[in-house]
């Protein structure tokens, strides 16, 4: 058997830091440390050529267990459904009308945060509700 690797999950975006940083409230994520001589991320960005500014960023779980996360700015928008998207596991051990209400909770927070709702697909007797969402560049991802 080989060993387990570790794994990054990069985002093809226009904006980098404000999609990873929506991710960081949906996750608990962190975002890195800002480069040295710099107090803020803005203050960095403002240092380099306009063309280089916001080409990538990125979050972490603070606990280390979870993957990292990466942003990087691409030329062309988003025109397809993902092929890979992210579960947000917030139902976990809950079922029927107590699962749809902690998904529903979760959807609430996250389009304050500027998520939009998808559709919501409710039990069917051989699965659990689960929301589909779309994160603040249009990536679809699911409360699950």
């Amino acid at each position: 058997m080989g060993s387990v690797r570790q794994v990054q999950i990069t985002f093809d975006c226009a904006q980098p830091e404000r999609v990873a940083r929506f991710w960081c409230e949906v996750l608990g994520y962190v975002p890195p440390a800002v480069p040295d001589g710099f107090a803020t991320w803005d203050e960095y960005n403002l240092s380099l050529p306009e063309e280089k500014r916001d080409r990538w960023f990125a979050c972490s779980d603070p606990t280390g267990v979870g993957p990292r996360l990466f942003f990087q700015r691409v030329p062309e928008g988003k025109v397809v459904k993902n092929r890979v998207h992210i579960d947000v596991r917030v139902g976990t051990g809950l079922v029927g009308e107590e699962r749809l209400a902690a998904l529903q909770a979760e959807q609430a927070r996250l389009e304050a945060l500027g998520a939009t709702h998808f559709e919501t697909l409710y039990a069917d007797g051989e699965n659990e509700s689960c929301v589909v969402m779309q994160d603040v560049e249009g990536n679809e991802f699911c409360l699950d």
